[in-house]
């Protein structure tokens, strides 16, 4: 049976296959660091957090119309963001600067789901302050993985908004020490030694939407030390514009989705599954039968995906 309490200003889940937090101040946003573990193996997240929100931002690069304190570091912080012109929308970074969340939490008969939203605060000129983030966060019973689903409200007109975030979370390691191998749907498996050194977003296993059709399956996994996978997906792979996977002292893996127009008032956003798994063929059936989901509704009776078409 799947429980919920509060202790403080943390959310605490067990269900019969894991145990998980959610944050209500500190760093907030997601499931926290290190808090979430597979019973079935004793396997828990190595990283900063799963499904943790940032900020959001568009292509390009800034002018001097920027004011210094607003602008976004590419090109000379290689490592850091690669040579990827963007440029900020709307702050401050969620996850590090929000500080609290107001949430909400329905308890159902095998699940339990916690909601956290925040407005963002500055915008770079010209745009105007004020979107909407909104997370739902729903743990079921009887499965190794919980659903994420983020949505944005625009404040703004925009050609091109993107949501960043890290999904489905950071890998904390000493040259390999904490997981055998990554395996990204766009790219393969990739062996823990290929991170041993530190390397930019841009330079390796890096994706964008417009390179070509989304793949199949848009899946990021990591085996980890003890062979468990711990896996996220995209449930629509369109959903997603870019993604890096790249070493910055540990393995990063941000994701940006939207990537289209918006107008003020429109929102858009991505259910993502992130969870325990036994092997890839486990992940991928996992993924197919959840494919093509973009929405996420809750109820004290239940939760249902919804799709574009529905």
């Amino acid at each position: 049976m799947a429980s919920i309490r509060q202790e403080g200003t943390t959310l605490h889940i067990e269900t019969t296959g894991y145990q998980a937090a959610v944050a209500t101040e500190g760093y907030v946003s997601g499931v926290m660091p290190g808090s979430f573990v597979d019973k079935r193996t004793g396997a828990r997240d190595p990283g900063y957090g799963l499904a943790i929100v940032d900020f959001l931002l568009e292509p390009g690069a800034d002018d001097a119309a920027t004011p210094a304190d607003l602008r976004y570091a590419w090109g000379e912080a290689l490592l850091l963001h690669g040579n990827i012109p963007k440029r900020f929308v709307e702050l401050p970074q969620i996850c590090t600067q929000a500080g609290k969340l107001p949430f909400e939490i329905v308890e159902g008969r095998n699940f339990v789901a916690v909601r956290q939203w925040f407005r963002w605060t500055i915008a770079r000129p010209p745009y105007q302050p004020g979107s909407l983030w909104e997370q739902w966060l729903v743990f079921p019973d009887g499965v190794r993985w919980f659903l994420a689903w983020d949505q944005v409200t625009s404040a703004n007109d925009v050609d091109c908004l993107l949501l960043r975030m890290d999904m489905p979370g950071h890998i904390k390691h000493q040259r390999g020490d904490t997981f055998q191998q990554i395996y990204l749907s766009y790219r393969g498996c990739l062996p823990a030694e290929v991170f041993a050194e530190d390397f930019p977003p841009d330079a390796r296993y890096f994706y964008r939407r417009e390179e070509g059709s989304p793949p199949q399956r848009f899946i990021r996994a990591c085996q980890l030390s003890n062979d468990a996978w711990l896996a996220g997906m995209a449930l629509e792979p369109s959903a997603v514009y870019e993604a890096w996977c790249h070493q910055r002292g540990y393995v990063c893996l941000i994701q940006e989705i939207g990537g289209r127009a918006v107008r003020a008032g429109e929102t858009f956003g991505a259910v993502h599954l992130i969870g325990y798994f036994e092997d890839m063929a486990d992940i991928e059936q996992t993924f197919d039968a959840h494919k093509g989901a973009t929405a996420l509704r809750v109820h004290s009776s239940g939760w249902e995906l919804h799709t574009h078409t529905e």
